[in-house]
């Protein structure tokens, strides 16, 4: 079956960088997109950036000029690039095949398992 699989958290001190990967395996969905969202203890799921399959991004205010989305069609992978990392960017990251960053809209077997992110001061 068609899956989600993302890698490369970790825990940095802030200022660091880390990248994350989303790999889908098994199929393919029928959106072409993926988003990128983080939830971190005791919040809502945020979204974080945006992909579409024509290339176009788009972040969230809080993570704009510091975060990159980016994808490898012929890897079926999406990364995000995350520089100048802070102490509240802690939190589980999570892939979607999505075309928006409203984690409601998301189904439920479109999500990847997460990867943590624990960012130090």
């Amino acid at each position: 079956q068609v899956q989600l699989v993302e890698s490369g958290g970790g825990s940095v001190q802030a200022g660091g960088s880390l990248r994350l990967s989303c790999a889908t395996s098994g199929g393919t969905y029928s959106v072409n997109c993926r988003g990128w969202f983080r939830q971190a203890p005791g919040k809502e799921r945020e979204g974080v950036a945006l992909i579409y399959s024509g290339g176009g991004t788009y972040y969230a205010d809080s993570v704009k000029g510091r975060f990159t989305i980016s994808q490898d069609n012929a890897k079926n992978t999406v990364y995000l690039q995350m520089n100048s990392l802070k102490p509240e960017d802690s939190a589980m990251y999570y892939c979607a095949a999505v075309c928006s960053l409203r984690p409601g809209l998301v189904p439920t077997n479109y999500w990847g398992q997460g990867t943590q992110v624990t960012v130090s001061s």
